[in-house]
């Protein structure tokens, strides 16, 4: 039975993540800043019952408490799963260094360094674990607005790297799970940037339960990278190509834009995820509901 801490569990691809490693018979810390979808999800998975944390990563010193009390609760860590993940829409321009931007880059890169390094050092004391870090296609390619979060996903994508490079003869498994578009609540939010749909449309939509197999087929077969859907891997290894494609496309958009609209975006900022700003919450309501959830 290994010790799973797993962050960003309250919903999506961290869920089905939880329930699969449940049915193998992992002892689970669940962490996300939804209690009650946490408890919900821990009756589900049943026993051993999941440790549940309600936290919110986007505070500093948050993720290193919760590696402390995790380790404490489950009496060490054997697999480290970073997937929470929170973001800022906007122009480069409009966001600069706000707060916004810094708590994205607090959730999405700072807090998996933070549980890194409270967890994987009795890792390499034990000649073993498993380290998952949860980035982003959108490291590769992003689009007008989503400058700051593919940041923090690139930041964490190269810190990946680093890591897997210095945990080598450790034992130590480091892993980039690189998800595209995945039919999550994410989405919502995601097509409320213009003209986006037609760069996500090219390839359906991937399934958030098989996505989550996917990374633990990874695991068990201890790759160094999985990207799923499998057709998004293309942009992943030819990125000049990728960027050069969604360049003309974005250049398309752009003329199509009347000039109040584009007014109205360059002066935006949303904080993204299931705490966000009401624009955000409200786009990720409605996906789930228009997916029968």
């Amino acid at each position: 039975m290994r010790r799973v801490l797993l962050t960003g569990a309250s919903s999506g691809i961290g869920a089905e993540l939880a329930r699969e490693l449940a049915a193998r018979g992992d002892r689970l810390a669940i962490a996300a800043r939804r209690r009650e979808r946490l408890e919900a999800l821990a009756d589900e998975v049943g026993e051993p019952r999941p440790v549940v944390f309600e936290v919110d990563l986007a505070a500093r010193g948050a993720a290193a408490r919760l590696g402390e009390e995790a380790v404490a609760a489950l009496g060490g860590v054997d697999v480290l799963i970073n997937n929470a993940g929170g973001g800022v829409g906007g122009r480069i321009a409009t966001v600069g260094d706000r707060d916004e931007a810094r708590e994205a880059f607090e959730v999405n890169y700072w807090s998996p360094l933070a549980l890194i390094a409270a967890v994987v050092p009795a890792m390499i004391e034990r000649g073993s674990g498993v380290v998952v870090n949860v980035t982003s296609g959108a490291q590769v390619t992003t689009w007008p607005g989503f400058g700051a979060y593919a940041a923090t996903k690139g930041a964490l994508g190269v810190a990946t790297e680093t890591l897997r490079l210095e945990l080598i003869g450790t034992g130590v498994h480091v892993l980039e799970a690189i998800p595209g578009p995945v039919d999550t609540a994410v989405q919502g939010e995601t097509r409320l940037a213009p003209g986006i749909d037609r760069m996500l449309d090219r390839v359906p939509l991937g399934d958030a339960g098989e996505c989550a197999r996917a990374i633990l087929r990874a695991v068990d077969r201890r790759r160094a990278r999985v990207i799923y859907p499998r057709r998004t891997a293309v942009a992943m290894h030819a990125p000049m190509l990728a960027r050069w494609d969604t360049r003309r496309t974005a250049a398309k958009v752009a003329k199509e834009l009347d000039p109040e609209a584009r007014a109205a975006l360059e002066g935006l900022v949303v904080r993204t995820g299931s705490r966000g700003d009401e624009l955000a919450v409200a786009a990720r309501d409605h996906w789930e509901r228009s997916r029968g959830r």
